[in-house]
């Protein structure tokens, strides 16, 4: 299969993986932001590692990713319902901290501006007679 096609079918799982994941009833998931933010199959559709964002929830995104790979036989059986396609890759659900640490960043930053003086904007300067 294509590159193009491989990206093609890997964004079209993604798609489908997030609406049953939103249908699951599994009081892990409760509460929070969960977001997919990745999806990777492998070239002969025998793997699929999900990357997932878990914000805003006190025990951290562990028990939340647990419950999708716990969940993940579920999905299979889904997208391969969903998508028509004979083989459906396993899925592999692990955590992505890259929102977690662009945040982090963020706060980094902005507590190097906290410390620095403002300039002062030439035309705010008054002139000594």
């Amino acid at each position: 299969m294509s590159e193009k096609n491989m990206g093609r079918l890997a964004q079209d799982m993604k798609r489908e993986v997030i609406a049953i994941i939103g249908r699951l009833k599994d009081p892990r998931l409760e509460g929070g932001l969960l977001t997919v933010t990745r999806l990777d199959v492998t070239p002969d559709l025998d793997v699929a590692k999900v990357y997932v964002s878990v914000m805003g929830r006190p025990d951290g995104p562990a028990p939340a990713v647990a419950a999708l790979n716990r969940a993940a036989g579920h999905v299979r059986t889904e997208v391969s319902r969903k998508m028509h396609i004979r083989k459906a890759p396993r899925f592999i659900f692990v955590e992505d901290d890259g929102a977690a640490y662009a945040a982090h960043i963020n706060e980094l930053l902005k507590e190097l501006n906290v410390g620095e003086t403002r300039e002062q904007d030439p035309q705010n300067e008054q002139t000594g007679d």
